[in-house]
């Protein structure tokens, strides 16, 4: 039987997460902002926890509905028999993601929902089911914008970018599904060398060898919140986790170099984990003595923006990115992550293709560029271009990138002095909906909430866990570790 589904995603890989459902053969995908819906059966929504690369999480919604007071959020969900999910040794928890005038405390929502469904269990039972807030047996999800609401059971538990190789990172690590979506945008899936010259904690190289070899993202993962429901498949979800019929030899190799010394170490680790070793390499080495490869490369790359990480010279950095890619990278294209337009700037290189993406709360953008000798007059005057007739087509959408589009303010000489400055909000305020001062303050502690939970931070030590899923899954040298809505927006949902 078919069911409604949401896939959640980060803004900018919708299309992307739309393709890698198609593939899955999902029905009725809809794109919607920072989300995919779709339909499907219990097998599909298994295999896309398992198997989606750009998807945060899957939910299943029970229950759509209009609401313009906390008393009808908690009538609404009171008409749920919810005797079909759970009894009153089910501990369960709510998560809530608030957009509206009307609500503007999401834990308050989260409350009249748990409110509902221990009302209703105690008056059928006489007894009432127990909150647990981590790792509860049903995580239940409700999302309201404006007075648009819409309850679902959560089918993933901990967020999907959550792999389970990472274990260890750098400061400001990139998320697991951005540096998919970010692989599976340029249109690489193998067919030659990648090279990561910053490669941080190997991120981008494992998720490409991944793609490569045609592995599932969730091989690594411990569990899934539907493995306890009590329609749990383990026949249908063994099948699906014990399937290798995707996976194919990799004939090219992924080279990822850092400068930091302790960057290298923990990127090895990492591949290491990941059972990787054969198809990644790793090594400590600045970009500035980057040499032309011998084979067919690409290179993909997020360099430090001056956010989260900078560096002594920022703008120095990326104008030596530059000069490499420009004498010592020809004939191959780069795509590069990056957030400043002065940066963009100071490499100095004619981009074929942008595309806007939020790596976090930064409106990023990745670059291609197409690396030829000579001078870019020359190269056209003899008929060359560095776009193709697609790539024109995109660059011509301008619903792509916002019409006011603004970069944060430049750098100071002293990037010392810039740090010092308080953090800039303005990308706060350009949301599509207008609020007051007020509001948008609590929005934004909503934000960076989410933002926390699910992809803003690194693993914390406590929450490390054994790859090992139980005797029924031996330990895989080859992998590191056993397998085991139409209008609807999700916006700012996942950060």
């Amino acid at each position: 039987m078919e069911f409604e589904m949401i896939a959640k995603t980060f803004q900018g890989l919708e299309t992307v997460l739309a393709t890698e459902l198609i593939e899955l053969g999902a029905n009725n995908i809809q794109l919607g902002r920072r989300m995919v819906s779709f339909t499907g059966d219990k097998e599909l929504m298994y295999r896309a926890n398992f198997q989606l690369r750009t998807a945060i999480r899957i939910l299943k919604p029970i229950k759509h509905f209009r609401a313009t007071s906390a008393d009808e959020v908690y009538d609404a969900v009171q008409e749920i028999d919810w005797t079909q999910y759970l009894t009153n040794e089910t501990t369960f928890a709510v998560d809530s993601v608030v957009f509206s005038t009307e609500f503007r405390h999401s834990k308050f929502v989260a409350y009249k929902v748990k409110d509902a469904i221990v009302d209703q269990m105690r008056e059928k039972t006489g007894n009432r089911p127990n909150i647990r807030v981590t790792n509860p047996d049903l995580q239940l999800h409700i999302h309201i914008a404006e007075y648009d609401c819409t309850l679902s059971l959560d089918s993933s538990g901990e967020s999907l970018h959550r792999r389970g190789y990472r274990q260890e990172s750098v400061e400001a690590p990139l998320n697991e599904v951005l540096a998919a979506g970010i692989i599976m945008l340029t249109g690489w899936k193998g067919q030659c060398d990648l090279i990561d010259p910053m490669c941080g904690s190997g991120t981008i190289a494992i998720e490409a060898a991944l793609i490569a070899r045609g592995i599932a993202p969730g091989v690594y993962r411990k569990e899934y919140a539907f493995e306890k429901w009590s329609d749990f498949d383990q026949d249908l979800f063994d099948s699906i986790y014990e399937d290798e019929s995707h996976e194919h030899e990799f004939e090219h190799h992924i080279y990822g170099y850092d400068i930091n010394r302790n960057a290298v170490a923990i990127a090895t680790t990492n591949v290491k984990a990941a059972g990787l070793s054969k198809e990644i390499s790793i090594a400590q080495q600045d970009f500035a003595d980057f040499t032309q490869p011998t084979e067919k490369s690409i290179i993909i790359t997020n360099p430090p923006y001056g956010e989260r990480i900078s560096a002594p010279d920022l703008l120095g950095l990326y104008k030596m990115i530059g000069e490499r890619l420009k004498h010592q990278f020809v004939d191959n294209d780069a795509w590069i992550l990056s957030y400043r337009e002065e940066c963009f700037d100071q490499i100095g290189l004619k981009p074929s293709l942008r595309t806007p993406l939020f790596n976090g709360s930064l409106e990023c953008e990745l670059r291609k560029y197409q690396i030829f000798s000579g001078k870019f007059n020359d190269m056209r005057a003899e008929g060359g271009d560095i776009k193709t007739a697609q790539e024109r087509r995109m660059m011509a959408d301008r619903k792509r990138f916002k019409q006011h589009r603004e970069f944060k303010d430049k750098l100071e000489e002293n990037p010392k002095e810039r740090m010092r400055k308080p953090i800039n909000d303005e990308w706060e305020d350009r949301r599509d909906f207008k609020k007051g001062k007020g509001d948008r303050r609590e929005l934004r502690k909503e934000d960076r909430r989410e933002s926390r939970k699910e992809g803003g931070r690194d693993f914390d030590r406590r929450d490390k866990r054994s790859f090992d899923r139980g005797s029924k899954r031996p330990f895989d040298r080859n992998k590191g570790g056993n397998k085991k809505f139409g209008n609807r927006h999700y916006d700012n949902d996942e950060d």
